[in-house]
């Protein structure tokens, strides 16, 4: 389950929105007019002017005299489409600041832009607004073959977006696997006490228990077993826990396919009861630091990253960041990339999201015929030509040279170092942030450098030169086990009761698990915590859980 103490509010701006939206002025679709995406111009002949919104997050760049409005990708897009991007706002600093602009515009009901392109919960407000389209006709008519075959390998995109009445935005593809769990753990002191690989939980444990009580520092300092933060949650995106939970047969903090085919909550099964048992005696033994309770994901990874644990766990590209750093502060460390250990029953699983998707893309109710074929013009061009780029196209070795690549002498780099004005990467300017990206490409990819092949593809040499080889360990022991994957099947928008009693829903599961864990309360209090959530609530929202998967499913 969610945190849902933003929902109140958004719920308030739909409220408001519903209240003084007037649909009198909605205009008819015309994609009829266009058959396939084959029909679709290449080039427009007179401009077309999409309205756009966006937050300019800490993390985009601009070459000096550049800005989100003026850049080389609104050039670019001017002409290559003749489609000039008009940004109708834009916010900076924290991701609220833009919500709550967002927020403000709704409920006043101001003009929305053409083109709606979230990362937020905002999305599913503004599908129950009914100020956007439903646009599941649209895609199967206008998106090319590749973005269709992207989307088809995933059955349950489009489950977050779908309502009764059809499917009212496109998801935004992302990187499958990309958050599912693996082990890194130190090599170095692995080898100092003589130590193998892990299989089972209980090998890990008695990893754990050298790596506290053998001293594989040499320096007499105090050293943990595990780096774990669980103040958020149990299963979470760095420093988890949430294999842990996987060998016993369950997963918390998600919604999980039961055997008969309806959801679960994952919390209230009694394999978490299991989990919950093992990361008790691992407090208990100072397997793991007294804190891990109160940290949150980063500030856990600094304890692995200072050279004070021997265990982390979270995605593979982790050795990019943040697991770089712990080369930079301890002289001779090493760490390897290792696969989730099977509990006593056999039982092996880890955390995976059903949609590999990052965001989604709406258009207003109001958008023109040439809008919507503008964006999927743009859209369909990226994966095209960009997603998996072919030899000697112009996103052969990236977005743009001298931005996110410089070519010296032939050789293509990548480095910040390398490039005069420091790497700028203008893909995260495209209307959906990433430019394109086909699910399985990447993740595939890394997995096959592990296994000895060499980058054969345009793609490939690029990924092949940016991520290092403990990723790619990492990627194929994801691949490898991909049938250990406990996938988080709801992804709706809060349901009622979520949205009036989640918070203390939540906060009663979350405190009564840490208590246990910290031997504060009995794990024999498990099912009494249970049966209060359920007598709380936690009945009727399983019940909501269960309805919106209906729906979904006859979509």
């Amino acid at each position: 389950m969610k945190r849902y103490h933003a929902i109140v509010l958004s719920s308030v701006a739909v409220v408001a929105l519903s209240a003084c939206s007037d649909n009198s002025n909605e205009k008819e679709s015309t994609v009829d007019a266009v058959a396939s995406a084959e029909e679709l111009p290449e080039r427009f002949e007179e401009p077309v002017t999409l309205d756009l919104i966006k937050h300019v997050s800490g993390d985009i760049f601009f070459r000096e005299g550049e800005t989100i409005e003026d850049n080389v990708h609104t050039e670019w897009v001017k002409d290559t489409f003749n489609v000039d991007l008009n940004y109708m706002w834009t916010t900076s600093g924290p991701g609220e600041t833009f919500e709550t602009k967002l927020q403000l515009e709704m409920s006043s009901n101001q003009d929305l832009p053409s083109i709606l392109a979230l990362r937020s919960h905002l999305t599913q407000d503004l599908i129950d607004s009914g100020r956007v389209m439903e646009v599941g006709d649209i895609f199967d008519k206008y998106a090319s073959p590749t973005w269709k075959e992207a989307m088809d390998a995933d059955p349950h995109a489009w489950d977050p977006y779908t309502r009764e009445e059809g499917r009212f935005a496109i998801p935004i593809l992302d990187y499958e696997m990309n958050g599912d769990t693996v082990l890194f753990i130190r090599q170095d002191w692995m080898d100092e006490l003589d130590l193998e690989a892990p299989d089972t939980l209980d090998d890990v444990e008695a990893i754990m228990d050298a790596f506290v009580n053998g001293d594989p520092t040499g320096t007499g300092e105090q050293v943990y077993g595990l780096a774990a933060g669980f103040a958020n949650q149990l299963n979470t995106w760095m420093s988890t826990v949430d294999w842990v939970f996987g060998a016993h047969g369950g997963m918390p903090n998600q919604y999980n396919l039961a055997d008969d085919g309806t959801l679960e909550n994952g919390d209230i099964q009694p394999e978490i009861k299991e989990g919950l048992e093992t990361l008790k005696h691992w407090m208990d033994e100072g397997y793991m630091h007294p804190e891990s309770g109160l940290w949150d994901e980063g500030k856990a990874a600094e304890l692995f990253t200072a050279g004070r644990a021997g265990i982390i766990a979270g995605p593979h590209w982790m050795p990019d960041w943040p697991l770089a750093e712990l080369l930079e502060n301890v002289e001779g460390a090493e760490y390897k990339a290792y696969d989730i250990p099977t509990g006593p029953d056999g039982h092996k699983g880890r955390s995976t999201g059903i949609t590999s998707q990052n965001g989604a893309v709406m258009f207003n109710e109001n958008a023109t015929e040439d809008e919507i074929q503008a964006f999927f013009v743009y859209q369909n061009y990226l994966f095209e030509h960009f997603a998996n780029p072919d030899e000697g196209s112009e996103f052969e070795y990236g977005f743009a040279e001298g931005y996110d690549y410089v070519l010296e002498d032939g050789e293509v780099k990548y480095a910040d170092a390398d490039i005069p004005g420091g790497r700028i990467d203008p893909v995260k300017y495209t209307l959906t942030y990433d430019g394109a990206r086909i699910p399985s490409l990447y993740i595939n990819a890394l997995a096959d450098f592990a296994r000895g092949d060499e980058p054969e593809t345009p793609f490939e040499r690029k990924v092949h030169l940016q991520y290092p080889e403990e990723a790619w360990e990492g990627a194929r022991i994801v691949v490898d086990s991909a049938d250990a994957q406990i996938p988080s099947m709801f992804t709706g928008r809060p349901t009622e009761t979520m949205v009036s009693r989640g918070d203390a829903l939540d906060t009663l599961l979350s405190e009564g698990f840490n208590k246990m864990i910290y031997g504060e309360t009995s794990i024999d209090e498990f099912d009494s915590l249970i049966e209060q959530w359920k007598n709380q609530g936690g009945d009727d929202v399983v019940a909501e859980v269960n309805e919106w998967f209906e729906v979904v499913n006859a979509n």
